[in-house]
């Protein structure tokens, strides 16, 4: 590593990879030298942002990984089906990894990836943004301080927003599972990591429901078409792709996203022409889309302490809720602020864990995105790989919760989770 800090590459220049790029050089940590990026128009703007010389510009992570060793980390954000052969050549070549979640689309490929990147003995770090945060932290302090006593039970939501929703998962690149995951794995995998790291176990069972109710074409409104640019339904529809995308122009953050998942062309006429030639302007009644629009999880541990997760569509968009309690206190949390109740002295107070550094869920993951990243980089500069907070194994866990509620969610039964020894 150089006195410029750690040289990153990047396979995969979409928002979450750029984004990436941003935090690593922001943070005088690091700097890019090289890319991978199959788009022509993302490629070309990446490479210009951070002055990659045009020798380490490819359009393929292969071509990359056939240059060898030229940088001593990479962070890999291709297409969720796409993370299992990059991680693996990147990890043989000794590289230290930051992989976007999730870990892999299926178990064997995550068991693969663990197999490989502990084999190389490299730093690897699955994008658990939620673990990094400011909120979290205090939140697990609280936890492991005995300020509730022993943790009984668990609900915790994930309100996804209708209109994120109908972007990501019925619009956008998640919207079908054999094309991309499960939305348990592609949207809340980081959800069940954080979970099990409150518990501190994994769950000996878990049961799930879950299924596509309204997102389909018997949904759909009388007279509607197959475009929102020529839908009659449109005007009083919750997801008009008109309405969302056109009120991003004016406003830097969403016009970096989710108007740029739509087109790079931030004008009206360029949103329009977008939405005609894409699929960002079809109706949600009758994409290509099967992922399930709400589904809820339940998990039960060793101790017999239990845990429900929903995750739903049909709600603002927002920060997740979480109520915890415990044999001698309670918490709400609400990705900001803590509200604790003791039962010892009737005592209630609250912490807000983002008063001091004033961050927002704008920032990215209320912060996560640039700590997990300045987290990172600092293992891979000190050569630590205990700095990162959940390696392979626990990644690894994680994901089989994941395939084990959706065994569940898929067969009415309740799944046990297999062991795993680390």
């Amino acid at each position: 590593m150089t006195v410029d800090g750690a040289r990153l590459v990047v396979a995969g220049a979409g928002l979450r990879g750029l984004g990436y790029a941003r935090l690593a050089t922001a943070s005088g940590r690091a700097r890019v030298i090289a890319v991978a990026e199959p788009d022509p128009t993302r490629r070309a703007q990446f490479a210009a942002e951070f002055g990659v010389p045009p020798e380490h510009v490819y359009t393929d992570w292969r071509d990359l990984a056939a240059a060898g060793r030229i940088g001593d980390a990479v962070v890999i954000a291709t297409q969720d089906q796409m993370h299992t052969d990059p991680t693996i050549a990147f990890a043989e070549l000794g590289y230290h990894i930051l992989l976007e979640k999730p870990m892999a689309t299926e178990e064997a490929d995550a068991l693969r990836i663990a197999a490989a990147v502990e084999k190389a003995k490299v730093i690897f770090a699955v994008c658990h943004v939620m673990r990094y945060t400011r909120y979290s932290k205090a939140l697990k302090r609280e936890l492991d301080n005995g300020v509730i006593g022993r943790l009984v039970s668990v609900q915790h939501l994930e309100p996804i927003g209708w209109w994120h929703f109908a972007h990501s998962f019925v619009r956008g690149n998640w919207s079908n599972s054999h094309t991309s995951g499960p939305l348990l794995l592609t949207k809340a995998c980081h959800d069940i990591d954080w979970l099990l790291q409150l518990f501190g176990s994994a769950p000996t069972e878990v049961s799930s429901f879950g299924r596509l109710s309204h997102f389909r074409p018997d949904q759909r409104p009388e007279g509607a078409t197959d475009t929102c640019l020529t839908c009659p339904a449109e005007p009083s529809c919750p997801y008009s792709a008109t309405r969302v995308y056109l009120s991003c122009l004016g406003d830097p953050d969403r016009e970096f996203w989710p108007l740029s998942a739509v087109t790079t062309d931030h004008t009206p006429a360029g949103v329009e022409a977008a939405l005609r030639d894409g699929p960002y302007g079809r109706c949600v009644y009758t994409s290509a889309n099967d992922v399930v629009d709400h589904q809820v999880v339940t998990m039960s541990f060793a101790d017999g302490a239990t845990c429900s997760f929903t995750l739903t569509a049909f709600t603002p968009m927002g920060g997740r809720r979480t109520r915890l309690f415990g044999t001698h206190g309670s918490i709400e949390g609400d990705n900001s602020l803590l509200h604790i109740t003791d039962f010892r002295t009737g005592r209630e107070w609250t912490i807000d864990t983002e008063s001091d550094a004033g961050s927002t869920a704008a920032e990215g993951h209320h912060g996560g995105d640039a700590a997990m990243m300045d987290t990172f980089l600092e293992a891979v500069a000190a050569g630590d790989p205990s700095l990162i907070p959940s390696d392979a194994a626990s990644s690894l866990l994680s994901h089989r919760v994941v395939w084990a509620a959706e065994r569940a969610r898929a067969t009415g039964t309740v799944v046990r989770v297999p062991a795993m020894r680390r």
